[in-house]
């Protein structure tokens, strides 16, 4: 009786832990697909539009890619998942440096537009920018900002304000290597037209946000 109770009990726990990695493996492969689905997703999206919305789109991407490699390690048969979980990943890298790619560009123009032919992209260090053309490149700032000052949102006005400090910071350098007192007076000139524009077209295009945002 105690044998046939015995192997009833060796013969239960079998299944038991047959059921638990079964569980275990389904789970994996659950979330591998679900992450497979989101990077295919994700890849029939124009990398334009894809682009606007990337920190969100990524910030999703790594969470379910977590869930994925998290959920493959504790797999009874990884092999059969990892592969597809690897090539899941590198056509989402893929597509993430198309992406990335082409927001720098976007963001090149953009502040070709507001600095002139003459910019190079240096993270707005702004090393390119001398005694001989920074009145120049001021002029162009501040009359494209002007040009443009009714089409700016307030994250874009916040963008302008870091970028024309960062530009003042790089004037106090040019200062110190012979920028003439002509053109430094036209440079403060320019200075105070685009402070009040700034502050308010600021104010106007938050105060146009806040009522879309109760509409």
């Amino acid at each position: 009786m105690k044998k046939i109770q015995l192997s009833v009990f060796i013969a239960a726990s079998a299944i038991f832990f047959t059921s638990c990695k079964d569980e275990t493996q389904q789970n994996a492969e659950k979330k591998v697909t679900v992450y497979n689905q989101y990077v295919d997703s994700i890849s029939n999206i124009a990398e334009e539009n894809a682009s606007e919305n990337w920190d969100a789109i990524d910030s999703r991407y790594n969470q379910i890619k977590d869930e994925a490699d998290l959920a493959v390690t504790t797999a009874t048969d990884k092999d059969k998942i990892q592969s597809d979980l690897d090539e899941a990943t590198t056509k989402y890298n893929d597509f993430k440096a198309k992406v990335v790619a082409k927001k720098q560009d976007a963001k090149d123009t953009y502040n070709k537009s507001l600095f002139g032919d003459s910019y190079v992209s240096d993270d707005m260090q702004f090393m390119w920018v001398n005694k001989d053309n920074i009145h120049s490149v001021y002029q162009n700032f501040v009359h494209t900002v002007e040009n443009n000052k009714d089409k700016y949102s307030r994250e874009e006005w916040d963008q302008i304000k870091i970028a024309y400090e960062a530009l003042d910071s790089r004037k106090n350098t040019v200062e110190k290597e012979g920028l003439s007192a002509e053109d430094n007076r036209k440079i403060a000139g320019l200075k105070i037209k685009f402070a009040p524009m700034y502050t308010v077209n600021r104010m106007g295009a938050k105060s146009e946000e806040n009522a879309a945002a109760k509409q």
